[in-house]
């Protein structure tokens, strides 16, 4: 979304990213690649080890890119795929910004933000910062895809008594196998009166199909399953309640779309930012928590039947979801980009005067 934008206000934009990252790489459209050697320093002290060789091996690589490239900004999105350019640019005196997708200051960004020109964040707070970098933050949010952030237009149209009720259920990028064991069977117990309205879509782990199928069958409620939502902003567009993983992603796309939400955070992040993301939801009153210690089909069953029952406090959380929505984030962090990066005067064979942004995404997410 921000390449797009970007190149649409006469921009040049590159990608450096590692070998896993490239996979990404279609999605950005006819931009120049690179890609640098990059590491997880985890695991034991001999994986540790390897990963730092890395790190250092695509520090120099990023060094001779960036000598060569002479970008006008780096923009580093997190994860350690962006360390060694984002060290890169720093070593050499390039302008750095970064970009925390998540409502807490993850590892890699904690370690750049001193050096870093600018932060942009999904939300005003953002968690797990020195109190001098705080001046440095500029809430731009999450970019969504287009298709989504249209969503934000429409007005949240509240399940009417004895209508069908659309319940969407999605876990993240290959689906939460906690939300395939529960959910069903917490639709299941519902009483036949509700059961009979519901209209779910879910996603589901390849592996869970079957089972999950199964279970819906016996309770006979009308369920679409697929291990991947190819059509995610007509099912939102649809949706009367959602129950989601709280990654940074699928917080932006709820907001973006104002929808209400049940969010079960990922449990085993150190830094806990899918308890963050959604605790930014709760707080607006934009969406319950239910940890996943706690995500028993019974307690389920029991926060569905009071929200399908009493369909205003549905109609009030998209109301404070709605407001926390960000559809002109790919825009806000664009002109953030532009105040940092001087244009550049027009050079022989340098492709014009725009100015090359080099953008650094993790692979957790590409945005940019």
């Amino acid at each position: 979304a921000l390449a797009q934008e970007l190149r649409a206000r006469g921009r040049i934009v590159g990608l450096i990213t590692d070998s896993r990252g490239l996979a990404y790489a279609p999605s950005f459209g006819r931009i120049g690649v690179h890609v640098v050697a990059a590491k997880n320093p985890s695991g034991n002290l001999a994986a540790r080890a390897r990963a730092a060789l890395a790190l250092g091996a695509g520090t120099l690589q990023a060094i001779r890119l960036l000598k060569r490239q002479a970008p006008a900004l780096v923009m580093g999105f997190g994860g350690y795929p962006s360390l060694p350019a984002m060290a890169a640019a720093i070593w050499l005196g390039v302008p750095a910004a970064i970009h925390e997708q998540n409502a807490v200051l993850g590892k890699v960004n904690r370690l750049l933000a001193r050096r870093a020109g600018a932060i942009a964040a999904p939300v005003e707070n953002l968690q797990g910062m020195r109190a001098i970098d705080q001046r440095k933050v500029i809430c731009t949010g999450n970019p969504v895809r287009a298709d989504i952030a249209a969503c934000h237009d429409r007005n949240y149209a509240a399940p009417q008594e004895d209508a069908p009720f659309n319940l969407v259920v999605f876990g993240g990028s290959q689906g939460a196998r906690i939300l395939s064991e529960t959910v069903p069977d917490a639709i299941a117990s519902l009483p036949p009166g509700i059961t009979s309205r519901l209209r779910i879509t879910q996603q589901c782990r390849q592996e869970d199909l079957e089972r999950v199928r199964s279970v819906y069958g016996r309770s006979g409620v009308h369920a679409e399953l697929m291990d991947f939502i190819r059509d995610m902003p007509q099912r939102l567009a649809q949706a009367h309640l959602v129950i989601a993983r709280s990654g940074a992603t699928t917080v932006s796309e709820l907001t973006a779309a104002g929808l209400p939400s049940i969010l079960v955070p990922y449990p085993h992040h150190g830094d806990q930012q899918q308890l963050a993301n959604a605790q930014a939801l709760a707080d607006a009153g934009a969406a319950w928590i239910m940890p996943e210690p706690e995500l028993t089909a019974a307690a389920l069953a029991k926060r569905l039947q009071i929200l399908i029952r009493r369909p205003q406090q549905l109609t009030l959380a998209a109301h404070a979801a709605h407001g926390l929505g960000r559809p002109e984030a790919a825009r806000a962090l664009a002109d953030m980009v532009e105040r940092l990066a001087p244009r550049k005067t027009p050079q022989p064979g340098n492709g014009g005067g725009g100015g090359k942004i080099i953008s650094l995404p993790g692979v957790r997410r590409v945005a940019a």
